[in-house]
């Protein structure tokens, strides 16, 4: 039986973000980690000895992204689908980060789930999400498992999604997600009362259009007041990737450009 990422077996992983990460991930035509996950990757910026969460991590991407910008963070990667899980584990192997991180087969919706997995509460400094963006009800599931599961929730919806980011949590710690730009207000509501320091940036395909994704950062249990960071650009008319954002994609280190940074 063919292990999920034997697909990509043949020519090996991904380099990703300009090679500084290897990366097995799903067939194509399943859900890749991509701009998303790059832009989760580089919204909060660790301190030393951070303990980081990364909450339906799917193969890894986003936390282990994260574990390359502070050599001392500690990564917990959590994903209930257990193909994904194995994945995530083989990109723990593959970039040399087996006593820094490791993986967390767990449904987030159930408190029981996650206990008995070992996801404790207020264990972490640091959550980052990739949400689905989508709940059944309102969105028609793509026939593909893999994106299906990753674009749409089975059960439950954004808010539970979020106090489970909560109950992980440390009092002090930061959040910090990444959602479509049309989901703002409920982003917003499912964080209020729980975070301060809320800030929002939002993250455009080009300059004068729509914004296509909001970052948003908050603090728990927090009381300073919202803050909307000047926006990302993605590319310029041209069609050719910002500077910003091509630093991004290239896992360049953090440069003094990332004004809207959060710091944790």
């Amino acid at each position: 039986m063919r292990e999920p990422g034997d697909e990509q077996a043949e020519t090996g992983p991904d380099l990703w973000l300009g090679g500084r990460l290897r990366l097995y991930q799903p067939p194509r035509g399943a859900h890749r980690a991509g701009t998303d996950a790059a832009l989760l990757s580089r919204l909060v910026r660790p301190k030393s000895d951070s303990t980081i969460v990364d909450v339906g991590a799917a193969s890894g991407a986003v936390g282990l992204a994260a574990a390359l910008e502070e050599p001392s963070a500690k990564i917990v990667l959590v994903e209930r689908d257990a193909d994904l899980a194995r994945l995530a584990r083989r990109n723990i192997e593959e970039n040399g980060l087996q006593g820094r991180a490791v993986v967390i087969a767990a449904d987030v919706f159930s408190v029981e789930a996650r206990r008995a997995a070992g996801l404790g509460p207020e264990m972490a400094d640091i959550v980052l999400t990739n949400p689905p963006f989508f709940e059944v009800e309102r969105h028609r599931p793509s026939p593909v498992a893999g994106k299906a599961s990753a674009h749409t929730f089975a059960e439950g919806g954004l808010e539970p999604w979020l106090k489970a980011c909560l109950d992980v949590l440390k009092p002090g710690g930061t959040l910090g997600l990444i959602h479509r730009a049309d989901a703002l207000p409920d982003c917003l509501a499912a964080m209020r009362r729980r975070f301060g320091g809320i800030m929002v940036r939002p993250v455009h395909a080009r300059a004068g259009r729509p914004a296509i994704r909001v970052l948003i950062t908050g603090i728990k249990g927090s009381r300073a007041p919202f803050s909307l960071a000047p926006p990302l650009v993605l590319h310029g008319e041209d069609g050719v990737m910002t500077p910003e954002a091509d630093a991004i994609h290239r896992g360049q280190p953090w440069p003094a450009w990332n004004k809207a940074t959060a710091r944790a």
